[in-house]
């Protein structure tokens, strides 16, 4: 589910991670946004609306939206769509607004 070919855009070949999604082992390539490498693993919802509930995708992709919000390494409101994946990030599916751990 990955672009490899483009007519005018180069892919250059990155080192592969791992990395975690809502508890399940996934991987992608360092520096892709972390959408990126969560589309190509087949996942199509990044969130649900705080208030109808609706799923909420890949929209903008340049971080102007709120529908890739989502939780990384324990803290809310990451735009993944231009947030770039690193080795062992913990990527979680935001519930409602997003709340800061409190230790």
């Amino acid at each position: 589910m990955r672009l490899k070919e483009h007519p005018i855009l180069d892919f250059p070949a990155g080192r592969e991670v791992v990395f975690t999604f809502d508890g399940k082992e996934l991987r992608g390539i360092e520096g892709e946004p972390i959408a990126a490498a969560l589309h190509a693993s087949g996942v199509r919802v990044l969130r649900h609306s705080p208030v109808s509930g609706r799923a909420r995708g890949f929209f903008c992709a340049i971080g102007n939206c709120s529908s890739c919000l989502m939780t990384v390494d324990g803290m809310p409101n990451v735009r993944v769509c231009t947030e770039p994946l690193k080795e062992g990030m913990v990527v979680e599916t935001q519930k409602g607004h997003g709340h800061l751990p409190i230790d």
